[in-house]
């Protein structure tokens, strides 16, 4: 993992992130309330709205701060293609509300381990409260995707099992 240097690299990463989980998210919401799972599309609708939002204050710190171009495509969550291509059309007809949660928990994880290497790593005490803020948040975010699937079944039959128990 590169080591971060400043806030304005920081804050790139970051908006990197919550871009990209604001957009899939809202995916992710519109693709489980066309499945009927409300509880797992709320979730997903809430998550985008928090991403969004999060998304706007660091646009909003970083006005008229020169934010480095970083190489965004590192966080994307499905692909690094187009919305139209056929992969994202194959994840989205195979993916289960279970599959969806872990997907966006995987992205989540990700996020809170990279903001807490750079609150761990850096040498700025400003850059590390920076770091551990942005942790804090994706924190809660993992939990709450954690606590709705702990509640969603998982799609996968284990063939063996149900054979012995019968």
């Amino acid at each position: 993992m590169q080591g971060i240097r400043s806030a304005a690299e920081l804050y790139a990463h970051a908006i990197a992130i919550e871009r990209e989980a604001a957009q899939r998210y809202a995916e992710f919401a519109r693709h489980m309330a066309d499945l009927g799972n409300v509880a797992v599309a709320e979730l997903f609708r809430r998550l985008a709205g928090f991403e969004a939002e999060h998304l706007e204050t660091l646009l909003r710190r970083t006005d008229g701060v020169a934010v480095p171009e970083i190489a965004a495509a590192g966080y994307r969550w499905l692909d690094a293609g187009a919305p139209e291509t056929a992969a994202r059309e194959l994840v989205f007809r195979l993916m289960t509300p279970r599959h969806a949660l872990e997907i966006a928990l995987g992205a989540e994880q990700r996020a809170q381990e990279f903001f807490e290497h750079v609150f761990a790593t850096a040498a700025d005490s400003a850059l590390r409260a920076l770091a551990q803020e942005m942790a804090a948040e994706e924190r809660e975010h993992v939990s709450m995707v954690e606590d709705l699937l702990a509640q969603t079944p998982d799609p996968n039959v284990d063939w063996p099992a149900f054979f012995e128990a019968g």
